[in-house]
């Protein structure tokens, strides 16, 4: 029998064997010099830890950063009596650093050193805000077009055998920001963790990544974000910022436990998205004209409702840029800020901290304000404080939760304001609601089936105004195909639709009596106001989307 001598597989197990003896080395060490001992190669590294010495001081004075929290660095060491390591120490110190001292061994020390290498991509995370460098982000950016071109790039680097994760979360987030997602969704199932795009309001799946690849992936966010790496059974909440060519993009986490894993949202709050003029919304040209007179007045309140991700907010900020100028003082209080308005007071509020939108409110009137703007109405407080405002000289700009316009008069007097002063306070209310716009190189035209032919003349018939009826052709009907420039989803960027109700007269009466939406409805006929159902029918009927997109986003039936 011949014996065969492997000496690359000696040499490994030798090596395996010292290092498992120079932990336990260092174990005993740690205990005669009272310190504690760390086992880096098991432990996760804090990016931003290395930030706190150069990797040559680090190197040279045998030393490692591997944590920090607030100002307390995690610092594993050889020697605490090497003077190199006491002199970084000391300096520290100075810096205003409290250093936490761990023994450490050669291995533990060299895993540290070799993350430096992912500094060169990453620049210094201030409170929750990562900088990408502009070269690195402009050509991912400039290569990553389509969602196509995301899922080539991540599964070049993913082939890869020491790929970076951080390289990896770059792409995912540039991609993104190109192809102007506003989610991104990591999702752990059984074998896989589904990785999808939220593009105009309706998730893509872009690829399939692995466990490994996703757990390094949660780390690197949870970093980022400032959550707590330990806890894995509960949600967490938190934020970093994206900054490109001066324009910070606030990125927001939200991590929710699961089966298989957290799974993982992040919303992409670009304020090159969200900052649309007023004319560009898609409201029809008659409502333009009434939102821009009710927006002249110096006092009153716009209230703007619908559904989470139905654009109110971006609406909101048509309305304060339409009417900002340096003579008037406008204070916003919101949550998030999502788009910054030069000249403008915004504050954001932290229920953590006890700071909401009731106590931004009244701080808010303290500040001599000519135009409040509320971001979301949620109890009785903040309503009759914001109804107030409004009766007291100030021109207030608030959302609330409700399916319809008509629901906004009984929604505030579930709130307990007052049904006699409503109708003072507010001088309109709208709802609206987000539709994908067909893509304009790949629509194709279509025919109506009978149902369909049905719907559109019942809903054209309901118009009282056959002037919006002008210039419109039942059979300018499109549908979506789908090609490279709309990633092949048929769609290409959003519109509103929209319908408002002013609080004249007859809604008055109405309102008093404490009545239905439906009494609400036919008070405000006489308004000659497009509801939703009519507007994104005239807009089928324009070729700007389609019945089935419609559908999608309304009940065209009832």
């Amino acid at each position: 029998m011949t014996v065969q001598f492997n000496e690359d597989k000696q040499r490994q197990r030798i090596k395996e064997l010292r290092e498992q003896e120079e932990e336990g080395l260092v174990q005993i060490m740690s205990q005669k010099y009272g310190l504690p001992y760390v086992d880096l190669s098991v432990s996760l590294v804090n990016i931003d830890a290395l930030r706190t010495i150069k990797e040559s001081e680090a190197r040279e004075a045998k030393v490692a950063p591997f944590n920090i929290v607030n100002k307390r660095v995690s610092l594993a060491i050889i020697s605490p009596h090497n003077e190199k390591t006491i002199a970084v120490i000391e300096d520290l110190k100075k810096r205003g650093y409290v250093p936490n001292i761990f023994m450490a061994s050669h291995q533990s020390l060299d895993k540290v050193w070799e993350r430096y290498k992912d500094l060169s991509h990453s620049m210094e995370t201030k409170s929750g805000a990562v900088d990408i460098e502009n070269q690195e982000i402009e050509s991912l950016v400039a290569s990553v077009k389509s969602i196509a071109d995301i899922k080539e790039s991540l599964e070049t680097i993913l082939s890869q055998k020491n790929y970076r994760v951080s390289k990896v979360l770059e792409i995912i987030l540039a991609g993104a920001i190109s192809i102007d997602a506003s989610d991104i969704h990591i999702e752990p199932e059984d074998g896989v963790v589904r990785l999808r795009y939220r593009l105009d309001g309706v998730l893509n799946d872009v690829l399939d990544i692995n466990h490994t690849t996703y757990d390094l992936l949660l780390s690197r966010i949870k970093l980022l974000s400032n959550l707590k790496l330990n806890i894995k059974n509960k949600a967490q909440d938190g934020r970093f910022s994206i900054k490109l060519k001066g324009i910070e993009i606030e990125t927001r986490t939200s991590l929710l436990p699961g089966n298989y894993g957290e799974s993982i949202v992040l919303r992409i709050l670009n304020p090159d998205t969200i900052s649309v003029p007023l004319e560009e919304l898609g409201i029809n040209e008659r409502l333009l004209k009434i939102l821009i007179r009710e927006l002249k007045k110096p006092n009153g309140m716009l209230l703007n409702t619908g559904p989470t991700g139905s654009g109110k907010t971006t609406t909101l900020y048509a309305f304060l840029k339409k009417i900002h100028t340096p003579e008037i003082k406008i204070i916003t209080i919101e949550n998030p800020i999502e788009y910054h308005l030069k000249g403008v007071v915004q504050t954001q509020t932290d229920e953590k901290k006890g700071y909401t939108f009731l106590e931004g409110l009244r701080s808010a009137l303290r500040q001599d304000p000519d135009v409040i703007m509320v971001g979301e109405i949620r109890d009785k407080e903040t309503a009759k404080i914001a109804v107030n405002s409004a009766l007291t000289g100030h021109l207030v700009f608030s959302t609330l939760h409700t399916n319809n316009v008509a629901g906004t008069f009984p929604r505030l007097i579930d709130l307990e304001v007052n049904p006699k002063v409503i109708t003072s306070a507010i001088n309109i209310a709208m709802a609206q609601r987000l539709l994908r716009k067909l893509c304009n190189k790949c629509k194709k035209k279509t025919e109506l089936t009978e149902a369909e032919n049905k719907i559109i003349k019942n809903t054209l018939d309901s118009i009282t105004d056959k002037t919006y009826l002008e210039d419109l052709d039942i059979n300018n009907v499109y549908e979506s195909v789908g090609c490279e420039a709309c990633n092949f989803t048929g769609f290409k960027g959003r519109t509103g639709i929209f319908e408002a109700i002013l609080t004249d007269e007859k809604v008055e009466k109405v309102i008093i009596q404490n009545p239905s939406e439906r009494e609400i409805n036919k008070a405000s006929e006489s308004q000659n106001i497009l509801n939703m159902k009519q507007d994104g029918v005239i807009k089928v009927l324009q070729g700007i989307t389609s019945l089935d997109e419609l559908s999608r986003v309304i009940d065209l039936e009832g």
